[in-house]
């Protein structure tokens, strides 16, 4: 009997000590994932390229007309041209596999490449979930990890190096610079509507710009991109990015409102709901 308590006491004592390690190491404020996210983001800016100068009206002279309405509705003319841009989202409704999440996320973009590196950060029932989605050197990733360990996905591969590309053209125009580079090429179809096409590391992905009568680009709209049903099954759907509410800061006319949008057969599904959005230029750190 006496051998039996002091079993008991041993595995309760174990127990306590596991559980106690894990909420301690669910809260302590290191994380693998965020800190690869640090070396990745500090890399990508210890290799670009500072680039001088303002946007001139020459500058964008051969761009599709509603682009260039674009650059003078938000009034870049006249304003720093850009190396990079840090985009931060906080409390974004996020549906992931079926659940619904609020999430931060932040993601860096580079002009001199076309590359990116995007965080999530959130958690579920307590336990931390974090993400690494990537650009880097051709190939694109996405990593989902739990509990800052336990990897629920890792997607790789030519599709994902294709919609990571169209990513970047996605949010080229929060990074206008970017649709001033060789990479990408222009075609005006009408007074609302562009379509460009970017090509690096020999992927190439291509999409729609949609603008407003105002300049305001509500919509960038590709085929580039395959989605997943959370059953490991994936299929090319209509995806967009669509930006709204915008307004000025420092000057600058920006979308405060983005959203995620696949257009499938059963409806669209919007499982990016993002809003506030804070955009930084030249971003060292």
């Amino acid at each position: 009997m006496k051998r039996g308590k002091k079993n008991m006491h041993w595995v309760l004592g174990v127990a306590t000590f596991l559980i106690l390690s894990v909420i301690i190491w669910f809260n302590v404020p290191y994380s693998p994932v965020k800190s690869k996210f640090t070396k990745l983001k500090n890399y990508q800016i210890s290799k670009m390229k500072n680039v001088s100068g303002v946007f001139t009206t020459e500058d964008i002279s051969k761009l599709p007309s509603p682009v260039q309405k674009y650059f003078k509705y938000c009034g870049y003319i006249g304003t720093p041209k850009m190396s990079n841009m840090k985009a931060y989202y906080k409390d974004v409704d996020f549906v992931q596999a079926s659940r619904k999440l609020k999430i931060d996320f932040t993601h860096y973009n580079f002009v001199d490449k076309p590359e990116r590196i995007a965080l999530i950060d959130t958690s579920m029932f307590g336990i931390p979930f974090e993400g690494i989605d990537a650009f880097q050197n051709g190939l694109g990733s996405m990593k989902g990890v739990i509990a800052k360990a336990i990897t629920l996905f890792d997607e790789r591969g030519e599709a994902m190096n294709k919609a990571s590309l169209a990513d970047c053209l996605a949010e080229g125009l929060l990074m206008p610079n970017l649709a001033l580079q060789d990479y990408v090429k222009w075609e005006e179809i009408d007074e609302t509507h562009a379509k460009a096409t970017i090509t690096y590391y020999g992927i190439s992905a291509s999409g729609i710009f949609t603008f407003d009568a105002n300049g305001e680009m509500i919509s960038f709209t590709t085929e580039d991109r395959e989605y997943n049903d959370g059953s490991g099954k994936t299929q090319k759907v209509k995806w967009s990015a669509i930006c709204r509410n915008y307004k000025a800061i420092n000057g600058i006319k920006y979308p405060t409102i983005l959203q995620g949008v696949w257009h499938l057969d059963t409806g669209d599904f919007v499982y990016f709901d993002g809003r506030d959005i804070v955009i930084e230029y030249n971003v060292t750190k």
